[in-house]
């Protein structure tokens, strides 16, 4: 299952799980007014008056639940970060020095580099011992990812890489959404629970009242109600958890195989969650609202569990795999439970293993394959997870990199496989991250995840390089924020001299974690700067003006949970128009003479439009124009944005080949229509 058909997936999983909470809802309604019916002896009175009372129970039932349902929603609006912190989790650090949390950081950004998506918000669950995980957000651009202190401690880097590619296999499925809106749904379903358990309370020990009096207080009888109620409710939670999440997870197994190339270190963190006593249980007490997010089953036992078994899932990575090695790794643990980085240690991952920095090969990681040993490429092939892992150590030594290619270097591509690779990384995806980090010199992977300096590191990306333009931008910093942010940014662009191309959109996803810290009035303010950054002067590059843009959506859905423009579906005839203005825009940037233009237009246009014969016009404010367009081309089907990007391909690279910065253009037009393209180069 591709990408794009997992967005319509999605889709209709979106819709059954609406249809579920209806007939949750439905039948707590009709439980409710059954027992306040019994309560109040109402069966014995007049049919009118029954009926009036039914519906008036009706009425409060239902606008309960829902005015609950969408409470909780509206205070998760805040993003995957607001989900962790609701769980006890602490934001990683992005300068920490503790080895465990700086391997963390690591994994996650090699793992969102490789993803094409934004560097997600990073947090720990001190107080859970459990090993589990998970992944909350609204889109790509708000999302957290949060693991245990058990996950922490007792995974080694394979193991821990396994599971951060599971949760992010959730962030690009789309899973994220379903997931944080279920919060909300199971909130009202349990709310009844909750409000009757306040009933009983106050009815058995409220106000003082003489216990004479007691007999004629309804409110125990109402909270008997609500409480039967809300075990329909909790019923139906679990119910509705199971079936939204349990298929998912094979899923996501098989994605974080796909994307790691190895079995053993997600197979290695299944077999470490059966063999150790806490497993993956999680003790907060809002366990029925987010069993159905977690990594591994957060409850000890359930009828309805929200995860397949745990053998089975491990049987799905390890045919072979006997479930009796689980009483054994259970015996040999509960003597001396496993340390994650010891483990690192041996394998010459992490200090104390006797190994130098530059020495950290593939092959030290373990399989690749889960029976191989290498690493694709040979021995000394740069990883990207041996590189993270040498980074982690904090040795001294460089890691051995080998050249980035040169900016006009050409490599084949179909448009085909291009479209192939979105939304689905593998192996290579991740090198390729891991070899994009270790050339990115270590003061601006500083500086972009400091939350002081990111900013003026995203404002100086966007300058432009002719120099007129470049004056009116810093004309426009200067009018914003004073001179001192004109020489900032200048500073910025000092350091930034000479970066390739292809270091640029990797180093402006790094930002976002320290961007999403600002408070809203900060972080709007940045958007407001982007936004004049870009529109400084029409003569930008279409490479420039994506970037601007991507920036500038991308941190407006981390802060508002929407893209900038209304979301509405489209069909293809629809949007003939926007689609064109972006072929012809991508046609004159990218070729030297109207002839190879025109061809090129024709080339893409054939791809999503045959048979249409519409001419190749210049857009009326050049590649600005493409404003009006995103609102059209981001609402157009899964299937047709799949043939959308084929088409850009097309036109882009109609000689059949890719330049480095066609090859970054194509990722920033992709992430403006929502489809998360990983490096095609390194």
């Amino acid at each position: 299952m591709d990408f794009f058909e997992r967005q319509r997936q999605v889709k209709r999983m979106s819709f059954r799980l609406i249809v579920l909470y209806a007939l949750a809802v439905v039948a707590i309604v009709i439980v409710v007014n059954l027992a306040v019916a019994w309560a109040l002896g109402a069966f014995e009175a007049p049919a009118g008056e029954l009926a009036w009372l039914m519906v008036w129970t009706s009425l409060l039932t239902a606008g309960s639940i829902l005015l609950a349902s969408l409470f909780r929603t509206i205070g998760l609006r805040a993003g995957g970060g607001k989900v962790a912190r609701d769980l006890g989790g602490v934001l990683v650090p992005e300068d920490t020095s503790d080895l465990r949390l700086r391997r963390l950081r690591n994994v996650v950004e090699e793992v969102a580099l490789a993803s094409g998506v934004p560097v997600p918000e990073v947090y720990v669950l001190e107080d859970e011992q459990g090993i589990n995980a998970f992944a909350a957000g609204w889109s790509p651009a708000d999302a957290a990812i949060a693991v245990t202190r058990g996950a922490l401690d007792r995974l080694n880097r394979d193991e821990l890489q396994g599971v951060i590619a599971h949760e992010f296999s959730h962030v690009l499925n789309g899973d994220m959404r379903i997931n944080i809106r279920l919060i909300g749904l199971l909130f009202g379903i349990l709310f009844l629970a909750v409000m009757g358990r306040t009933f009983l309370y106050a009815g058995a020990f409220g106000g003082g009242r003489d216990r004479r009096d007691q007999g004629s207080n309804p409110l125990p009888l109402i909270g008997i109600a609500l409480v039967v109620a809300g075990s329909v409710g909790v019923f139906a939670g679990r119910l509705i958890q199971a079936s939204v999440s349990r298929q998912r997870e094979y899923l996501a197994d098989a994605s974080a195989v796909q994307f790691t190339r190895q079995t053993s270190g997600l197979a290695g963190a299944l077999k470490k969650i059966g063999g150790l006593e806490t497993g993956s249980r999680l003790r907060t007490p809002k366990l029925d609202e987010v069993g159905h997010l977690m990594f591994g089953e957060a409850r000890a036992h359930s009828l309805f569990a929200t995860h397949p078994p745990l053998v089975k899932r491990i049987q799905a990575l390890e045919p072979g795999f006997d479930p009796a090695e689980l009483d054994a790794l259970a015996q040999r643990w509960r003597a001396a439970p496993p340390s994650g980085m010891a483990e690192d240690a041996a394998m010459g991952l992490a200090p104390g293993a006797g190994a130098p920095r530059s020495a950290v090969t593939g092959p030290a990681l373990g399989p690749a394959t889960g029976s191989s040993g290498e690493w694709p490429g040979g021995a000394g092939a740069v990883a990207g997870p041996a590189a993270g892992a040498a980074a982690d150590a904090g040795g001294t030594q460089p890691v051995a990199r080998g050249p980035l290619p040169g900016v006009d270097t050409r490599h084949p591509v179909r448009p085909d496989a291009v479209v192939a690779t979105v939304g689905a990384p593998g192996q290579p995806a991740y090198h390729r991250a891991g070899s994009l980090l270790n050339h990115l010199p270590p003061e601006l992977l500083a500086r972009a995840r400091r939350g002081d300096t990111a900013p003026g590191l995203l404002f100086a990306l966007l300058l432009s390089e002719h120099a007129d333009v470049r004056q009116a931008q810093l004309a426009a910093l200067g009018e914003r924020h004073g001179a001192g942010a004109v020489t900032g940014a200048l500073d910025e662009a000092g350091r930034l001299a000479g970066l390739h191309p292809l270091l640029r959109l990797p180093l402006a996803q790094l930002c976002f974690p320290a961007l999403r810290t600002h408070p809203i009035a900060r972080r709007q303010d940045v958007i407001a700067t982007i936004d004049v950054l870009a529109r400084a002067d029409g003569r930008i590059s279409v490479f420039e003006y994506a970037l601007s843009r991507l920036l500038h959506r991308e941190l407006y859905e981390a802060t508002y949970d929407t893209p900038p423009w209304p979301v509405r579906s489209r069909s293809l005839p629809q949007a003939r128009n926007a689609i064109a203005a972006l072929l012809a825009v991508l046609a004159r940037a990218g070729h030297p003479d109207e002839a190879s233009a025109e061809r090129a237009y024709r080339a893409g246009l054939s791809v999503i439009l045959p048979g249409q014969d519409l001419p190749m016009t210049a857009p009326q404010h050049g590649v600005l124009a493409l404003d009006g367009a995103w609102p059209m081309l981001d609402g157009l089907d899964p299937r047709d944005k799949a043939r959308l990007i084929e088409a850009v391909v097309a036109v882009i690279a109609d000689d059949g080949t890719m330049t480095v910065a066609e090859q970054e253009l194509t990722r920033t037009v992709c992430g403006m229509l929502h489809c998360p393209l990983p490096p095609l180069t390194a």
